[in-house]
């Protein structure tokens, strides 16, 4: 098949979280199938800079096209990556067998949808959790599901969800249930089978081999709970002392109130905050993990999440993840999103070493059901279904 897969970020710009890696993932695996890949993506980089690369590139097999953003201020004050220069390339996407939009509330679906009716192309929408209004500018995301969403979803051929909680937001739209196939996040698992040794990242960061380490890591949000962690952290310091708090990942936003509330809890001296780690110096910061904390408010499916149960490390999440149910009380624990639970899980988990290792010994099973071929299996049977 040759298909066409659109999203508004695309590595490397894994500043965007999740969704950047997860369509990558599925790209890489579809060419590797022998299927013909083309990515329309933008030149986004982050918040405030451009991808320096060739508009046209090959990346691991797939064909990429690097549309350029009208503005970077646009994208840093509403995360709208406007590219006019998408309605140039509609011709083509008669040439397509099935088209893959991913996000939803974007420009760039706006633009193929239009095409992909015009020309008869089907059509597969995945949301990657971004169907409910919730946090900034709920009225302009009203306004958007009005003009074009419910549009954009009626007229898919599927939908992919990635967990029960999102195949029911779906139904929540008016998303006939039939239309829903749910595909959960996978990852290239050939990725972890040669972990780095323990210790790399403590010896890094002067992190003494005595302190156990709480290490968050994705997107500096309001929404993924970091507020949450700290003041639990602070309150994990008073019991058991010799802890830091590790936060690794880009900011969205959130990064200056975050170190105020550090500041206001004076435990700087316990907390690390780094920018975003890739490839092998991410792996270390997994691998000498005592345990990974996702304090989210709302979360769909982390690829971060998988990143960390790959690399064997214990995690702690909130019952407001989707996923938590493939999870709880297998690798982690799973929680209520307040500061005393978290205080309450941290503490549990970082005194009991037999529960720990129990955990890390789980991953190791739990993560084959995350395999990207696995993955890639099943969204092939949902594009063969449409396009026969």
């Amino acid at each position: 098949m040759k298909i066409l897969q659109v999203i508004p970020y695309f590595p490397p710009a894994y500043a965007f979280g999740g969704p950047v890696k997860a369509a990558y993932q599925i790209s890489k695996e579809l060419v590797k199938r022998g299927h013909e890949v083309v990515v329309y993506t933008t030149d986004a980089k982050n918040l405030d800079s451009r991808l320096n690369v060739e508009p046209v590139k090959f990346v691991d097999g797939i064909k990429v096209h690097y549309v350029r953003n009208l503005s970077l201020m646009l994208i840093k004050g509403s995360k709208l990556f406007i590219t006019t220069e998408i309605g140039l390339r509609a011709k083509e996407i008669r040439e397509f067998d099935i088209v893959h939009l991913h996000e939803y509330r974007t420009y760039q679906n706006i633009i193929i949808h239009r095409y992909a009716k015009k020309y008869g192309v089907p059509y597969v929408l995945q949301a990657h959790g971004s169907l409910p209004r919730i946090m900034a500018k709920q009225w302009l995301k009203r306004i958007y599901d009005a003009l074009f969403g419910y549009t954009l979803l009626r007229d898919a051929s599927k939908v992919i969800a990635l967990s029960g909680v999102e195949a029911e937001q779906y139904k929540g739209m008016n998303v006939p249930e039939e239309k829903i196939a749910t595909i959960p996040n996978g990852i290239d698992l050939s990725e972890y089978t040669n972990l780095p040794p323990k210790g790399c990242f403590r010896e890094k960061f002067g992190i003494k081999g005595k302190e156990k380490i709480v290490l968050y890591l994705g997107r500096i949000h309001k929404i993924k709970g970091l507020d949450i962690l700290v003041k639990a952290f602070a309150k994990v310091i008073e019991d058991l002392g010799d802890v830091r708090l590790v936060v690794v990942g880009p900011d969205d936003g959130y990064l200056n109130e975050l170190k105020a509330l550090i500041n206001a809890l004076r435990i700087e001296d316990n907390a690390l905050i780094l920018g975003p780690l890739y490839g092998e110096d991410k792996l270390e910061a997994y691998v000498d993990a005592d345990v990974y904390v996702l304090p989210s408010r709302y979360e769909t499916f982390p690829m971060s999440l998988l990143e960390a149960v790959a690399c064997g490390t214990p995690v702690i999440l909130t019952k407001n993840c989707g996923v938590a149910e493939y999870f709880r009380d297998k690798v982690g624990l799973v929680v209520n999103p307040n500061s005393s639970r978290v205080r309450e899980a941290l503490i549990e988990m970082l005194l009991d070493q037999k529960r720990q290792d129990i955990f890390r010994e789980n991953c190791k099973t739990v993560i084959e059901q995350f395999n990207i071929s696995k993955t890639v299996s099943e969204l092939e049977e949902v594009y063969e279904e449409i396009v026969e």
